[in-house]
């Protein structure tokens, strides 16, 4: 399984902490361009190369979910991270959507038909992460992968969204207890993780 440490140090905290609560949940990592989908018994689905925002950074710009995304400025085009409960739904267009961050108008959706389209589907199909940050803040996915691995799993109830950050350390983030910090960092040194073990709202999805 291609995982970051940084993927396989998260996998393990929310396994140790139960910060799933038992529901499906969701690992975006930023850094690689990776985004792994685990069902509600902690079982990974599948996982795949994902599109992030134009630009870095892990903290959303104030006001910039209040925007029509066509208006919004290229600094404010991020995947802010943190953990965030999701929920399925619809966007403007009435397509299906997984809600990552409502208010901030973020979430996880197929690559849609359009002017970007060709791109998009073309810096998927690439090794390097570099070439992957083309959206708008949104989390983009093949459409394949969005309609046969992320909908089934996260698109019937609420569910819960990591999305690692890129410009502090991961444990900055996702803080292990004292007691747990050396057995989560011996797993990411020696990569023997566990795995790695509809409402409709109007927001126009990025």
């Amino acid at each position: 399984m291609d995982a970051s440490a940084d993927a396989r140090y998260v996998e393990h905290w929310i396994r140790e902490k139960g910060d799933d609560h038992g529901r499906p949940f969701v690992i975006v990592d930023k850094k690689a361009a990776r985004i792994f989908v685990f069902g509600a018994g902690g079982k990974l689905v599948g996982e795949s190369s994902t599109i992030l925002g134009q630009s870095r950074g892990d903290a959303p710009v104030p006001g910039a979910g209040q925007k029509n995304p066509s208006d919004l400025l290229p600094f404010e085009r991020k995947t802010p991270a943190g953990r965030f409960e999701s929920q399925p739904g619809r966007n403007l267009h009435g397509e299906p959507v997984v809600w990552v961050d409502y208010d901030t108008g973020i979430a996880i959706h197929r690559v849609r038909p359009g002017i970007s389209q060709m791109q998009r589907q073309a810096s998927l199909a690439t090794e390097d992460p570099n070439n992957k940050r083309l959206s708008l803040g949104c989390v983009v996915v093949p459409e394949e992968f969005f309609w046969s691995v992320v909908i089934p799993t996260m698109g019937h109830g609420h569910g819960v969204v990591y999305v690692l950050p890129e410009d502090e350390p991961v444990q900055a983030l996702f803080v292990a207890p004292r007691t747990e910090a050396k057995a989560i960092a011996a797993t990411t040194t020696t990569g023997t993780a566990a795995t790695l073990r509809p409402v409709s709202l109007s927001v126009s999805a990025r």
